[in-house]
């Protein structure tokens, strides 16, 4: 059955491989359970439940990816998104969590659209590598913020904005020691390198008495708090136009570069150099992020970390498959999930932070015109703690400094509109 499923003989595979390379996926990537939970709850969502949202909604992604698209990539609530959901869209701009919820789901339509349409090529290749590479580093520096106010490293100051808050409090050593450990973990190739660094620090509280054990297996929490509770006419206020663009098109970016990237180390590219069944993956993608907020969580998308399962062997949607298991049964290690506190997460925020900002070595220093809107697009999301703001400044000042230098051909129609759009929505709408 699995061979006539999977097609393991075909891509020089077995059984016993994909399952190795679904355990390592996962542990690569279960650091989510625990994180993504931390955050959205920080909007006032409930955290059990955002809990069994996360595990379900990452089970449900993963097994349409295995068993639709037959890839080895896995895919959960992602690490950005996640952030601007409840930090810039909730706390920021004042919307509700079911309102951000509708904006997800809208976004996760819309790409679903955009797939079975195939307009994704169109659109991708309208937006310069410049920007994907200064979106990509803005969220990595947008984390890295949100990690250091929450371990207390960095905080509020009345004439500077922002100061080096108490790096000697217990917190602040936790998190930096936290963030140590990932980092030498990760250089030696350690699989599971982000969640045994959030396991140390967690026992290293529970030993100092900072936090109570509260047992470790129990029935899955109740979904009931956030399960179809996203509002999508509110939505759907012109208000929310950019706020549903950047969770779209981050989503979009993402996607791509992780299946094109997965599917370049697992030699899964046919002779072309594109990858088969991108349709199917792409849609199995948008499903997801669709099911996800029906759920009671932010956008869900594919892994960068699915590469770690690749690398052990990994090639069809059985690795996949594995993965979705692994996520169910973590369901029932809420109590677990629950004690784990902000200051054991925040290391694996910084963590994360590191590997999106590598984006920005890709990108052309030597070309002023490439290389200060990568910059602004970068900094604008964390000075203007806005992933959405970062990515509409990006786009005006691209277009605004080719065009001031002359260099009309690397402006596109698509560029030069959304340039627009986002002007017209500073002006009559504001931030």
């Amino acid at each position: 059955m699995l061979e006539n499923l999977f097609r393991l003989k075909e891509h020089g595979t077995d059984v016993k491989t994909e399952i190795i390379a679904g355990v390592t996926t996962f542990l690569t990537m279960a650091y989510i359970i625990v994180v993504n939970p931390d955050i959205l709850s920080a909007s006032g969502m409930d955290y059990g439940a955002v809990f069994a949202a996360t595990c379900i909604a990452a089970a449900i992604g993963s097994l349409i990816m295995g068993l639709f698209a037959n890839y080895p990539i896995a895919l959960a609530p992602g690490m950005g998104l996640n952030a601007f959901f409840a930090f810039a869209v909730v706390q920021g701009m004042g919307h509700t969590w079911q309102v951000a919820l509708g904006a997800v789901f809208l976004s996760g339509l819309i790409f679903f659209f955009l797939s079975v349409f195939k307009v994704r090529e169109w659109i991708i290749n309208s937006i310069p590598l410049s920007l994907r590479f200064g979106i990509s580093a803005g969220i990595g520096f947008f984390l890295a913020l949100i990690a250091l106010k929450n371990a207390g490293i960095v905080v509020d100051h009345p004439a500077t904005f922002v100061s080096l808050g108490d790096v000697t409090s217990m917190p602040s050593l936790l998190t930096l020691g936290g963030f140590f450990v990932i980092c030498a973990l990760a250089y030696r190739r350690v699989t599971g390198s982000v969640m045994i660094g959030i396991i140390t620090i967690t026992v290293i509280a529970l030993i100092l008495g900072m936090i109570e054990y509260k047992g470790f297996v129990s029935a899955p929490p109740s979904l009931a708090p956030t399960f179809m509770q996203m509002d999508i006419s509110g939505a759907l206020n012109v208000g929310l136009v950019s706020i549903v663009f950047a969770f779209l098109f981050v989503d979009l970016f993402d996607t791509s570069g992780t299946l094109i990237g997965a599917a370049h180390q697992g030699k899964l590219l046919d002779k072309d150099g594109k990858l088969p069944r991108l349709g199917k993956a792409l849609m199995a993608d948008s499903v997801a992020t669709m099911g996800g907020a029906a759920l009671g969580t932010s956008t869900t998308t594919s892994y960068i970390e699915s590469t770690a399962g690749i690398s052990a062997g990994g090639r069809t949607g059985l690795t996949a498959v594995v993965v979705a298991i692994l996520f169910l049964l973590c369901l029932f290690l809420s109590p677990i999930a629950s004690i784990v506190p902000a200051y054991a997460t925040a290391p694996a925020l910084l963590y994360v932070s590191v590997l999106m900002a590598s984006g920005l070595s890709h990108v052309e220093w030597d070309d002023i015109t490439e290389a200060a809107p990568a910059a602004i697009t970068a900094l604008m999301m964390p000075l203007t703690f806005s992933i959405a703001n970062g990515i509409a400044i990006g786009f005006i000042a691209y277009t605004a400094i080719k065009l001031f230098s002359g260099k009309l051909s690397a402006l596109n129609i698509s560029l030069v509109l959304i340039s627009i759009l986002f002007i017209l929505k500073f002006v009559f709408l504001g931030a």
